[in-house]
Parts: C-alpha cells; structure tokens; sequence
C-alpha cells in the first residue's frame, strides 16, 4: 500500500460526524459554555444566526432536547466542521447559557471554519444587536 493511500485511509477513518458532536458534549469532554442575558427563545435565534453567519449548512433543529447541529463544506484551509449549540435555561429567566461543540471533520486539519471561541464572540456580538433593539442582520455585521 503506498503512503499516500495509507494517509488517505487514517484521515477518512478519523472523519467526524454530527454523531461525535452529540457524544462530545453528553460526556462532558468537549464545548465551551457561556451564559448571555438573553431568554430562550432569543438564544435560539442568535445560535442560528452565528451558525449561518459563519457559513453553515443545513441547521437540524432539537428544539425539545434543547440543541441545534450543523455543518460547514471544505473550503482552502480546511475540510469543513461538525458543530452543535446546547441552548440552555438557567435559573434566572432572563439568562440562558450556551455550549458550542466543534469538531474538525478531518482531525488533521490544522484549521477549522468555526471554533468555539469565534461561535461565542459572535453569540455576544448578537446579543449586543438585540438588546439594542435591532434585527439581526442577515449577514455577519
């Protein structure tokens, strides 16, 4: 077998999937938690907003389980990303807190197009926009 197709099977065998996201943050293992003053239904609207903002895919909504998963395509840098968004209360109703899990689909890649600091700094960015009393922008501001 030559090296090329060797590396080419390890990097396929280590493909992340939705799947891996979910895992992930079931186990504790992986994600970046903040809480923002924003009620649930606004939270839910803001991580839909990051995700296409950032490029995403189709968004597959569990709204009752309180998560959101997504992808984005391969680009230049990097063969695209697995994510998912935990939309959770708190204790006081106005605060909601948020997990982003990222995965790289490639785990060689050495960029990814979302990380979850990008996704939080977006989060607060929106937050910003609606407790200013203005729509979210289509496009990232």
């Amino acid at each position: 077998m030559s090296a090329s197709l060797a590396l080419l099977l390890v990097g396929l065998n280590g493909c992340a999937t939705m799947q891996d996201v979910v895992k992930a943050k079931q186990n504790g293992t992986e994600g970046t938690s903040h809480t923002y003053n924003v009620n649930e239904a606004q939270a839910w609207e803001i991580a839909k907003t990051v995700f296409r903002w950032e490029g995403s895919d189709a968004i597959e909504e569990h709204k009752e389980q309180h998560y959101m998963l997504t992808s984005s395509g391969m680009n230049l840098v990097s063969y695209g990303a697995v994510m998912g968004a935990w939309i959770e209360p708190t204790t006081k109703s106005t605060d909601t807190q948020e997990t982003v899990v990222t995965k790289r689909r490639v785990a060689m890649n050495i960029a990814t197009t979302l990380t979850e600091s990008t996704f939080h700094r977006r989060f607060a960015q929106a937050v910003e926009i609606i407790h200013k009393g203005q729509p979210l922008p289509a496009e990232a501001p």
